[in-house]
């Protein structure tokens, strides 16, 4: 079985602070982490490796610093890493991310394979969009699970999977065909300690490098210039007043309460 994660690098949440004046994050200082969703699909696809054989090759886009992230993931027990680094995909959004990982991708492919599942975490915590995982999908034209909590099942042989996944209001239950595509939540797994061998194979092991020459990417895809999503301005949220506390209690608190709500009721039409 070959599972490929799509893994990302991002600054330690618990870390970040934000500048009031300018309103943006101050990076400065602050660890980079690989994306916490991201480790739980990383350690789904190794315990698919564990049970049925195969490998398991991790793909991150960002800087010559994810190499950090993806020798992070070799110690989880991944098999091969590889890195998209190129000035073209900067200030790419997630359109222009995932048509590039999905490129990047078909070199994975191409050198180790056919996928049987591709994972993700299901959202990274810097944007918060969760529409890579669905982009990628889109492009590679399999079946989609989001926000996976549970793998009931898994039958590679018959070429199928059984996952529980988190809804409004609960869960269901989908059985989808492979190849496919599945986000990770948090619940998904436990995440577990590294046994010395991977520590030392992820110190040993190489990082592949892709980028735009040894790919087949398009640049005119990727970057700022070619995202369509633009920034245009970026705010704090003004701070909310602290509500008022109530102290009379019973009949007492319905006619206080009232009171206060009655203004808008009367511009709703409904009193």
């Amino acid at each position: 079985m070959h599972s490929l994660v799509f893994i990302k690098q991002v600054p330690d949440a618990a870390q970040v602070r934000v500048d009031y004046h300018t309103g943006t994050l101050i990076r400065e200082g602050v660890p980079a982490i690989i994306n916490p969703y991201d480790t739980h699909a990383i350690e789904a696809a190794v315990q698919m490796k564990d049970k049925f054989g195969g490998i398991v090759s991790v793909l991150s886009m960002g800087p010559p610093m994810a190499e950090e992230a993806l020798r992070k993931a070799l110690s989880m027990g991944a098999d091969k890493a590889y890195l998209l680094c190129d000035k073209v995909f900067a200030g790419s959004d997630t359109w222009a991310t995932s048509y590039a990982l999905w490129a990047g991708a078909q070199k994975v492919i191409q050198e180790n394979g056919p996928v049987d599942i591709f994972w993700a975490g299901k959202q990274a915590i810097d944007g918060d969009t969760a529409q890579t995982g669905p982009g990628l999908a889109t492009r590679l034209d399999i079946p989609l699970v989001t926000c996976a909590i549970k793998i009931i099942e898994a039958n590679p042989e018959k070429g199928y999977i059984i996952v529980q996944r988190l809804i409004e209001g609960g869960s269901e239950t989908l059985q989808v065909s492979m190849p496919c595509m599945i986000t990770a939540e948090k619940e998904l797994n436990d995440l577990r300690f590294s046994p010395l061998p991977d520590l030392i194979k992820a110190v040993k092991s190489s990082v592949q490098l892709l980028n735009s020459t040894n790919t087949t990417i398009d640049p005119a895809q990727c970057g700022l210039k070619n995202s369509p999503t633009k920034v245009k301005r970026v705010f704090i949220p003004s701070k909310r007043e602290r509500g008022e506390i109530l102290e009379p209690s019973g009949k007492e608190i319905a006619d206080v309460l009232f009171e206060k709500i009655e203004p808008v009721l009367k511009q709703m039409g409904r009193v």
